[in-house]
């Protein structure tokens, strides 16, 4: 790559070390006044609190500086072995209030903020959510790399800088409505953009097949039409331990910013066309993919990220004179978060061979060494699938790399298991038919020598079931890794009244040792904690009757039982039963059959993507069924019910430690771990749910006694799914009866006829995958344990803090130990 203007070869000039910042509330004052006046150039004039935001983010920012320098300095000195997560997705929310407890100037920063007449809340409103994921797996990634700072892992995240994250999500009429979420218009304090570690990343032309001077095949990948990589760092700090990893956003850039010549003679779109089609890379997280145009970008992002981020590495390993790459996996590890990064097999094997004149057997050992995956789904349809025409076009030279692994895995399975045509073609990597498909999933297991599921029953139905053929070639490739929260964000951060009453009783040092909680179990039975506990739910719950109010205009009692189901809406979280049992209860309350039932408020939230209709559907049946309850006088505050609108992580961190119940309640064997479910038990919400994912471990931890389980399990799925009849279903059940005949009526889309009828046929489908149905009766009549148990408050708040007590192994901080002891093997280093 040519160089470019801020590159010199010149050595960077040493300057004076500066007087560390100072932690007390007085420095903080002082320089959030010279950033407002001096960095920004406001002064009391301005009345924007953006402004005032910014002064103090990089009034933070500065003080994470000297550890970002010397964590970098420290795992140089140490040359230690390093790992690198790759992930398509980075749901971080916001940072400012993260950052603050990291770094504890929390307290501090309060009262800097009083002497200056400001409110820390209204401040941490004005940042905007970094929503660069749509649910679990980005927010999983954000939880991963919290952890793997406060453990001091020399983990590094590399991701994409999506110029307009996960849509805004309105509602008119009901609909879903996306709008763009433009979260960089005001600029990112968080970020330094480090332009002199850009790459060119290369797509399209073709191959050149050669021999050099000793007769050893090489190839060029030549004519390509290249893009740059600038990245953008953003500092990750661990919990007060001085470490501060770094996340990686790579944003396309065009390599010819402006085509004067064009522009001159007059084809003005021309001369910038190719500045925009770089950018369009990076501008949007996941396009919809129903286009092929669509398809093809998806591809360029997975590209572009692998790419990138290879590069990246292999140049900053191979800086080091004494560095070879033939010792290259003793020292670097790679972690493909699900499928969408597992291009970056075939990319490693390109810039190894014709790069770095390597031959296969030599670059195929590293990249098996040093790359492990995981899987995130038990959905075959979410397994990445791309057209071999597409590949041609767009990364030739990776279609004959991913044919040359495919040729040689093929023969070794053909000698393993010989005159097996039928497995060959299971385990191809290459899906026969007349449009020919990768199979990027397949790739990523043959490449990788460690491949895990993220719960103890995802990780079994995937060796089971859904690659069961790799598991019978490869059975210790296959582990699990149950997924975990950090407790920092989603305890201490958002529930900091909860998390002063629980370290006045058992300590602090849960806040990095989360099985701590345990010790809480001796109070569970104390009736002046268990007070103390309910007013802090009250609070909260207060508080997000408030914001409810305000976003949805109902009113919500916090002496109700909050029932909250929030995640991406999907047709396999089964919010559709959700409904069903919500109209069920409409229906009892009508006819004043209201024995035993307390009064609750239903929340639901979440996004449905945006070509994914049926999904879409769902949203808009839960906003006519609750503008159908809410306005009806007669049940009075009996039932409230709301569909909360652009759901994210900051609006997670005021529902999250508001709950009372946690709806997990997906068909089992389709949640492959869930994290929700253990953010809401962290903070002393109940389950209700199937055993499927991660549930079954929590109740297992818990007890069964304070868990409410119901519906089929996985297997009783699979037998039950060859003779499923949910029409008998529904003419054997009066109350299930009775709830269809509501919705088959029009009684919640008078105005609207027919629309819900899609909804209504998939539910009476005896093809219906998620088989709604048929957990109806189990769900309901659980249901009504739920409320039984409510109306005791002393032991619902025993069972809650059971809950939280219970919840100890369910911390990033320990799913990344697990991770580091069977696949990184890293050494802890102290900054």
């Amino acid at each position: 790559m040519p160089q470019r203007p801020f590159q010199s070869s010149q050595p960077s000039p040493e300057f004076t070390e500066v007087t560390p910042l100072g932690h007390d509330a007085q420095s903080l004052a002082d320089d959030l006044r010279r950033h407002f006046n001096w960095t920004l150039g406001r002064d009391r004039h301005c009345r924007s609190v953006y402004y005032t935001y910014t002064a103090l983010a990089y009034t933070v920012r500065d003080r994470l500086m000297a550890r970002w320098r010397d964590t970098r300095q420290a795992y140089e000195e140490a040359d230690c072995r390093r790992a690198y997560y790759l992930s398509l997705e980075f749901l971080m929310g916001r940072t400012l209030n993260n950052a603050l407890l990291n770094l504890g100037l929390d307290q501090p920063m309060q009262t800097a903020l009083q002497q200056l007449g400001l409110q820390l809340e209204e401040l941490l409103d004005a940042e905007h959510d970094a929503g660069l994921g749509n649910g679990g797996l980005g927010r999983l990634a954000a939880c991963f790399l919290d952890s793997c700072a406060t453990l001091q892992l020399p983990v590094m995240g590399y991701g994409i800088r999506y110029e307009y994250g996960m849509f805004r999500q309105r509602l008119r009429k009901g609909y879903q409505v996306e709008e763009p979420d433009h979260w960089l218009r005001d600029g990112n304090p968080w970020e330094l953009e480090r332009p002199e570690h850009t790459i060119r990343v290369q797509f399209g032309g073709r191959c050149e097949h050669t021999h050099d001077d000793h007769g050893r095949h090489r190839v060029r990948w030549i004519d390509t039409h290249d893009v740059l990589a600038v990245p953008y760092d953003t500092p990750i700090p661990g919990y007060r331990n001085g470490t501060v990893n770094t996340l990686r956003l790579w944003k396309a850039a065009a390599t010819d910013e402006f085509k004067l010549d064009e522009f001159h003679a007059g084809a003005y779109p021309e001369s910038v066309a190719a500045k925009n089609a770089a950018e369009n890379i990076t501008m949007v997280l996941y396009p919809n993919d129903a286009s092929e145009n669509g398809k093809e970008l998806r591809l360029r992002q997975q590209y572009f990220l692998a790419s990138a981020t290879l590069q990246d590495i292999l140049r900053r390993w191979l800086a080091r004179p004494h560095r070879k790459l033939s010792n290259f996996a003793e020292k670097n590890c790679f972690q493909l978060n699900d499928t969408h990064p597992t291009i970056a097999v075939a990319e490693l094997m390109r810039l190894l061979m014709d790069e770095h004149d390597m031959q296969w057997d030599e670059a195929w050992a590293i990249v098996t060494q040093s790359m492990a995956y995981t899987n995130h789904t038990l959905l075959p349809e979410a397994l990445e699938r791309w057209p071999v025409r597409l590949f041609a076009n767009l990364l030739p030279r990776h279609l004959e790399i991913i044919y040359e692994i495919n040729g040689r895995f093929l023969a070794d399975i053909a000698q393993r298991w010989p005159d097996d045509a039928a497995r060959l073609q299971r385990m191809s990597l290459i899906e026969d038919g007349p449009d020919p498909q990768i199979r990027m999933a397949y790739l990523a297991l043959v490449a990788c020598h460690k491949v895990n599921g993220v719960a103890a029953l995802h990780s079994r139905l995937i060796q089971q079931h859904l690659f069961a053929d790799f598991y019978a070639l490869w059975p210790e490739k296959f582990t699990n890794k149950t997924n975990g929260v950090t407790q920092r964000r989603w305890l201490a951060a958002c529930n900091p009244k909860l998390t002063t009453l629980i370290g006045q009783h058992i300590g602090e040092d849960f806040i990095t040792q989360l099985d701590r909680l345990r010790d809480l179990r001796g109070l569970a039975d104390d009736p002046a904690f268990q007070r103390q506990w309910h007013e802090i739910k009250f609070a909260n719950k207060q508080a997000l009757a408030a914001r409810v109010a305000s976003e949805c205009g109902v009113q919500f009692d916090p002496q109700a039982l909050f029932d909250i189901q929030v995640k991406r809406i999907h047709e396999y979280k089964r919010q559709l039963l959700n409904v069903l049992h919500i109209i069920h209860r409409y229906d009892r309350l009508l006819r004043g059959d209201d024995q035993g039932l307390v009064n609750r408020c239903i929340l639901i939230g979440g996004k449905a993507a945006p070509g994914y209709v049926r999904a879409k559907e769902i949203i808009k049946l839960i906003n006519n069924v609750a503008a159908h309850i809410n306005g009806d006088t007669r049940i009075g505050e009996r039932l409230r019910v709301v569909f909360f609108p652009d759901f994210r992580v900051t609006a997670m961190e005021l529902i999250c430690p508001a709950a009372d119940l946690s709806e997990q309640i997906s068909t089992a064997g389709k949640e492959a771990s869930g994290t929700g479910n253990m953010k809401f038990m962290l903070n002393g919400a109940l389950t209700i749910g199937t055993l499927d994912g991660a549930n079954i471990e929590m109740r297992e931890q818990v007890g069964e006694e304070n868990f409410f389980t119901f519906g089929l399990t996985a297997e009783e799925v699979l037998k039950r799914r060859k003779h499923y009849d949910p029409n008998t279903i529904i003419a054997e059940d009066d109350d299930l009866k009775r709830v269809m005949g509501m919705l088959e009526s029009g009684d919640f889309n008078a105005q609207e006829p027919g629309i819900f009828d899609p909804i209504i046929h998939a539910i009476r489908d005896p093809h219906d995958p998620w088989m709604t149905a048929a957990d109806f009766r189990s769900y309901i009549d659980t249901q009504m344990r739920v409320d039984q148990c409510y109306q005791d408050q002393a032991q619902w708040t025993r069972m809650s803090i059971l809950n939280t007590a219970a919840s100890g192994r369910f911390s990033s901080d320990r799913t990344i130990s697990d991770y580091n002891q069977e696949i990184w093997k890293l050494e802890p280093i102290k900054a």
